[in-house]
C-alpha cells in the first residue's frame, strides 16, 4: 500500500507541475478511432480509458458521443479531467484509484483504451470487460526503450517483443506494430470475437 501511495504521489506531483500536459490525444489513438472505432460504432457506445491521466483520450471519446469512464491512480489527474469535461460541457465518469482494484465487469464496454500503462495482471480483466465485437486500443513501451532513455526504467513496465500481440491472441488482431524511433512502442487494435 505504501508503494501505491508513493506512485500516486509522484503522478499527482507530475500533473500539478504540468497541468497543460497530456491534453492532446496520441496520434495513433486518433487514427485507430477513425479507422476502426468510428466505422464499428458510428453512434459511439460505452468506453473505458484505463490509466488515462487527465483524460486526453476519454475527453476525445466523450466529445464524439461515447459514454466514457476514466480510471486513473492520480486524483489530481481525475480532477483535471473533470474540470476539462465541465469546461467543454461533456459527461465523463471518473474513478480514482489503482486500476487493479477496480472490477471492470463482464462485457461492459464497446471500447477500451490503454496508453503508456502496463499491468499484465489486468490483461484478462480487459478482455473480459469487452463486449463481443468490442475493440481494444493499446499502446505502450517495449524493452527497446531502455536503449533510448526516458520512459520506464523497470523492465516490469516494458513489453517484450510481440508480447502484446500474444497477450490478446484470442482476439481478432486488426492492427499490430512495434517501432523504435523517438520511443520504442507496441501498438495494438484488437476486436473481441
Amino acid at each position: 500500500m505504501a508503494d501505491s501511495e508513493a506512485v500516486r504521489g509522484r503522478w499527482n506531483e507530475r500533473h500539478e507541475k504540468e497541468p497543460e500536459g497530456f491534453r492532446e490525444p496520441d496520434e495513433f489513438f486518433v487514427r485507430a478511432c477513425d479507422e476502426f472505432a468510428a466505422p464499428a460504432f458510428p453512434k459511439g457506445g460505452d468506453a473505458l480509458d484505463v490509466a488515462g491521466g487527465p483524460g486526453r483520450h476519454a475527453l476525445y471519446l466523450a466529445a464524439r458521443g461515447w459514454r466514457t469512464t476514466l480510471v486513473d491512480l492520480s486524483d489530481v489527474a481525475i480532477r483535471q479531467a473533470q474540470a476539462r469535461a465541465a469546461e467543454r460541457g461533456l459527461t465523463l465518469t471518473t474513478l480514482a484509484g489503482e486500476c487493479a482494484a477496480f472490477d471492470f465487469g463482464r462485457q461492459q464496454y464497446d471500447l477500451i483504451t490503454v496508453f503508456y500503462f502496463l499491468e499484465r495482471e489486468l490483461f484478462p480483466a480487459l478482455f473480459g470487460a469487452l463486449r463481443s465485437g468490442g475493440l481494444l486500443i493499446y499502446k505502450t513501451y517495449t524493452v527497446e526503450q531502455l536503449a533510448l532513455g526516458g520512459g520506464p526504467a523497470d523492465r516490469a513496465h516494458l513489453l517484450q517483443t510481440n508480447e502484446l500481440l500474444w497477450a490478446f491472441g484470442q482476439m481478432d488482431i486488426l492492427h499490430y506494430h512495434e517501432s523504435s524511433g523517438d520511443r520504442a512502442t507496441a501498438e495494438l487494435v484488437a476486436r473481441r470475437k
